[in-house]
């Protein structure tokens, strides 16, 4: 089937030149600041509320922060004045906390996964669809000048026709940094749901939809110990795969293949490349904005830089909700939608699923390629 459909936000909030959208946001852990500091900062959207189940948390950041209230949850749906519910809460949170946004007539924004599983996300964008409301959703990394170049290259057919590429993602694991990592390793966290959405929400702009999938799994330590933070030295039960390895196959024939894991202490792996029939791509992080795209063709073979062809040019975290804002006030799709984010989410779910029936799954939903970022645009017009 495809995906969910989603609303044409017909009745958003005022347009013209100039117009900016009102937003709170409901969550505020150690993300939150990066949101707070990259939104300050980009046209059409103005933080006006936080909140928190710790409400001395929110607090503080209104006591920072000029013209922004702390609410409790509730009293944010309920404000006037928002007009997008940004949700920054644990995974597990994700879909409590859109759903109460939607039912109070919010738009909502949300950090990944767009919820913990399909049976959870595929209402979600049913009821938005139904009452004419937008579901965004993080990555929103994918509109930055790195992935955005990328793609440009690949639509103006540098390497010819895209037949295979690959993604990694190793790293040690979140405990070492974080001090409260146990989320990563419960239902809705691994590398797979964690870091994922990143480099599928990045291949599928490359390369278009997945249509099937083939994974294996394993899990090198059954406990693992909180390394930083008051609570270091405590150790806590790991409840999912934290090594998923496997191939991606595309509607358009294109293999990708993937390896995602928390249980690599170091590895020189690329992040992403993309293998076509006259050349091959080098693609940066998709957990950040830009980087240096490069390409190998049979006239050059050795890696040269791309120049920089598309993407919003110095995006950080929030640019999707300002690319969300501007197309509800001109009744336009916007880019990180909930369509592409639970396209990303089915077929990671599969992924994982897959290693465990031991099988390939077919991939049930399906999504165009959102609109490329054309160069030098602006969230507020692009």
């Amino acid at each position: 089937m495809t995906g969910p459909a989603k609303g044409d936000g017909a009745g958003a909030v005022s347009a013209g030149a100039g117009a900016v959208t009102k937003v709170g946001i409901v969550g505020t852990g150690v993300i939150s600041g990066t949101y707070l500091d990259h939104l300050d900062k980009l046209p059409g959207v103005e933080v006006v509320a936080v909140a928190d189940l710790d409400r001395s948390r929110a607090e503080a950041i209104a006591t920072e922060h000029d013209g922004i209230r702390a609410l409790t949850p509730e009293e944010l749906y309920a404000a006037d004045n928002v007009e997008i519910v940004i949700n920054l809460t644990i995974p597990a949170a994700h879909a409590a906390v859109h759903q109460a946004a939607l039912a109070a007539g919010k738009h909502v924004y949300g950090e990944k996964p767009l919820a913990m599983d399909r049976a959870e996300a595929e209402p979600l964008l049913k009821y938005a669809a139904a009452n004419d409301l937008r579901i965004g959703c993080a990555p929103d990394t994918v509109l930055g000048t790195g992935t955005q170049t990328a793609r440009a290259a690949i639509d103006r057919g540098d390497i010819g026709t895209p037949h295979a590429a690959t993604a990694f993602m190793v790293t040690p694991g979140h405990e070492l940094w974080h001090p409260a990592p146990e989320f990563y390793y419960r239902p809705g966290g691994g590398p797979v749901l964690d870091m994922g959405p990143y480099y599928v929400t990045s291949l599928v702009t490359l390369l278009g939809p997945v249509v099937r999938v083939t994974a294996r799994a394993g899990r090198a330590k059954q406990q693992r110990t909180v390394h930083t933070g008051p609570r270091a030295g405590t150790v806590f039960d790991v409840e999912v795969p934290t090594h998923v390895t496997g191939v991606l196959e595309h509607e358009s024939g294109a293999l990708t293949t993937v390896l995602m894991s928390f249980d690599v202490w170091a590895g020189r792996l690329p992040r992403i490349e993309v293998h076509g029939t006259d050349g091959s791509l080098s693609v940066p992080d998709p957990n950040a904005f830009d980087g240096t795209v490069e390409i190998v063709t049979p006239e050059r073979r050795e890696w040269t830089e791309v120049p920089v062809a598309g993407g919003y040019a110095g995006a950080g975290r929030g640019v999707g909700v300002a690319d969300l804002a501007r197309a509800v006030r001109n009744g336009e799709p916007h880019r990180a939608d909930g369509a592409l984010a639970y396209h990303v989410l089915d077929v990671l779910e599969s992924f994982v699923d897959s290693a465990i029936q031991d099988q390939p799954l077919d991939v049930a939903s399906t999504v165009a390629r959102p609109a490329a970022v054309p160069l030098g645009a602006s969230p507020e017009t692009a």
